[in-house]
């Protein structure tokens, strides 16, 4: 047994895995680059000492970043789910991703510069969204489809009922 992590998530990147990985362990909690695997000798499209993979976690996830080329880019069919518990916290995980070249979507989504999708989502919306008074989870849902970037204070307005911007 070699005590690898029972799953692991491989990231495809164009070339760039190592700045992806190193980006993501300075703004994302419990996360950090573990390794760096070059390669050990010229290959077909590539030569002695570049980058094949990087081992890295993010929130605690154990991935790999695999620079395999522009063949496979990401979609927003997969994407990371960040739970967080203020606007400070969901403010700077969003800005930190737009501002470093990344792109705001819609209901809390927003992509990095290399196209991997996040949701930055605080846990007031989840338990909006999971309420029992479906009343309150229809305000909630339709406050959050007017955002981008969610706001918590608006999302507690939506759930107690009270009219806001």
């Amino acid at each position: 047994m070699t005590g690898a992590p029972p799953l692991t998530i491989c990231l495809w990147y164009k070339g760039d895995a190592e700045e992806a990985a190193n980006f993501y362990a300075e703004t994302f909690p419990d996360s950090h680059v573990s390794a760096v695997f070059r390669a050990p000798s010229d290959f077909p499209g590539g030569g002695e000492g570049t980058v094949l993979t990087v081992g890295f976690t993010v929130l605690g996830i154990p991935c790999i970043g695999l620079n395999g080329g522009p063949q496979f880019p990401h979609t927003e069919a997969f994407s990371f789910q960040v739970a967080t518990d203020t606007q400070e916290e969901t403010d700077r995980l969003w800005n930190a991703i737009v501002d470093n070249g990344g792109v705001e979507s819609a209901c809390g989504w927003c992509k990095d510069k290399w196209g991997l999708s996040w949701q930055i989502t605080p846990r007031q919306l989840t338990d909006g969204m999971a309420h029992p008074d479906p009343v309150v989870r229809k305000r909630v849902f339709e406050a959050m489809m007017t955002m981008r970037k969610i706001d918590i204070a608006a999302i507690e307005r939506a759930a107690s009922g009270i009219a806001g911007d």
